[in-house]
């Protein structure tokens, strides 16, 4: 496929080092040259270098410039990108030229894409502190949940773009979702505020996935690329390679130190230790089939469960991040009630008022529970800077074998979306057959305490669950900041439980 060529286009000397400078869009007034990292605005025909760019950090993306596309027909081409940071990891926006002038920006959103427009504002925009996080708002005369409000800054940038907020000086970035109809994929939509301007610039955004986009020009080399990415722990010099796009956290193979890589490789290394390594059941790097693709374990979490009414009520569940290049990111959740599959919702479920139901696109879901939670333990990699005794609190919510659940932070609020799995599917997805015991959950019957039971099976059921309230005792009064209250593997039984899970995301793209 091909692209239309721009009708007129500017080419001019960069004024830092003197390599070509080209201006394909009539609404660019910011370029960062490839040569010298020189940032230059544009003046109607005149360049003034501003300053330099810092490199861009390498999350592998498969998108680059030049790539093109099609979309809803008009053929587009990617001409520039931003890279922003923010407390839990970074993202990029990728500016688009289409074909009849006009543009838009492909935002990488966790392995998932949104495709958004700039929006005119015919009224003032409210200041930031009017976006409290979880509530309920209206723009153009849209509802809106604001599921972020958190400082971002500027990391990188190249390509020539319309906008340029001032490298690393922080600014207000608010993220608003709906359920909104917008989309073939019927996902919501993303409405973003960005307050480096003034007024504000906003954009309205719906999911894509790139095979729907028709890209050519992407990376080939990417896989070489994270092939090199090695570094040695901090904590006890083993060598560490990270594998994952757009890692922002990973584990030491050796000590399971827990090292935050949101800085790229050759940043400061920060790391946690942690003691009572959690044997995952599905192995990392393993990978299985569901939903009709492949997906690799790439990490798993041990979260624990509290019930605000009773403190000392703790229960402990397991979540497998699932990758596929395509299709980005799901979860593996297995809990006691069952294994199932979610995945970050684009739009943002409608809550009744008082927080016993739930709607999106058109289903209903019950309030099933709500709770505490809390990362206990972690292995791999993840795409948000996870970290040991991060806290969400979470509300579940079903509707018949479909799931709905909400994990909302001071800054963030994140759905997620999907339904229950057989364990024998999981068995078969990972090829794990003989272990399928093990991967049994609600779906097995109670066990039957019939004539046929030995003496001896009754003693040893009567030890584990001795066992198991011992453990129970212990974890009510351990400081999870400081030991790991709850393993998945104790002496040979394992305790799972709790509710059918959620996740603790690094959130949307912003």
């Amino acid at each position: 496929m091909t692209t239309d060529p721009p009708q007129r286009s500017y080419r001019a000397l960069c004024p830092g080092c003197g390599g070509p400078l080209s201006f394909t869009s009539a609404q660019s007034t910011h370029a960062v040259c490839g040569y010298c990292q020189s940032t230059v605005v544009r003046d109607g025909e005149v360049l003034k270098r501003i300053g330099k760019m810092a490199e861009l950090f390498d999350d592998h993306s498969p998108l680059q410039l030049q790539a093109s596309g099609t979309w809803r027909g008009q053929s587009f081409t990617l001409v520039g990108r931003l890279q922003y940071k923010y407390p839990e990891g970074t993202w990029s926006e990728w500016y688009a030229l289409l074909a009849d002038g006009s543009s838009a920006y492909l935002s990488e959103d966790n392995g998932a894409y949104v495709w958004a427009v700039a929006q005119p504002q015919s009224r003032e925009l409210p200041t930031t502190e009017r976006f409290r996080v979880g509530a309920t708002t209206a723009i153009n005369g849209q509802s809106y949940s604001v599921a972020s409000n958190q400082q971002v800054m500027l990391l990188a940038a190249q390509g020539e773009l319309p906008h340029l907020p001032a490298l690393g000086q922080p600014f207000a970035m608010v993220e608003l979702r709906s359920q909104g109809a917008a989309g073939s994929s019927g996902n919501g939509s993303v409405l973003s505020i960005d307050y480096s301007t003034q007024p504000p610039a906003v954009t309205l955004g719906q999911p894509v996935r790139l095979e729907d986009l028709q890209l050519t020009g992407l990376r080939d080399e990417s896989a070489k690329d994270e092939k090199g990415r090695q570094f040695n722990c901090p904590n006890c010099g083993a060598p560490v390679t990270v594998s994952l796009a757009g890692s922002q956290s990973i584990t030491c193979p050796s000590c399971n130190s827990l090292i935050d890589v949101s800085q790229g490789i050759g940043g400061e290394l920060k790391h946690a230790t942690q003691d009572e390594p959690v044997r995952p059941l599905i192995p990392l790097g393993s990978i299985g089939q569901l939903q009709g693709a492949s997906w690799q374990v790439v990490g798993f979490q041990h979260r624990l469960g509290v019930d605000p009414s009773d403190p000392d009520e703790h229960f402990g569940w397991e979540e497998y991040l699932l990758y596929n290049q395509q299709r980005g990111f799901i979860f593996l959740v297995d809990s006691t009630e069952g294994w199932s599959v979610v995945k970050p919702c684009t739009g943002a479920p409608v809550m009744n008022g008082n927080g016993q139901s739930a709607t999106y696109l058109g289903t209903r879901y019950t309030l099933k529970e709500s709770y505490n939670a809390q990362t206990s333990y972690v292995l791999g990699e993840f795409y948000w800077q996870v970290s040991r005794g991060q806290r969400t609190s979470n509300r579940d919510f079903a509707s018949g074998a479909n799931l709905l659940s909400m994990e909302q932070s001071p800054n963030e609020v994140v759905w997620s979306v999907g339904s229950r799995i057989d364990s024998a599917k999981v068995a078969a997805a990972f090829k794990l057959q003989d272990q399928q015991k093990l991967l049994r959950r609600s779906d097995v019957g109670p066990v039957s305490f019939g004539s046929a039971m030995s003496v001896r099976t009754l003693i040893v059921i009567f030890l584990l669950l001795l066992l198991f309230s011992t453990l129970i005792s212990r974890c009510s009064s351990c400081d999870p900041r400081v030991e790991n209250c709850s393993s998945g593997y104790v002496g040979g039984a394992r305790s799972s439980g709790g509710s059918f899970g959620g996740f603790s995301s690094g959130g949307g793209h912003k």
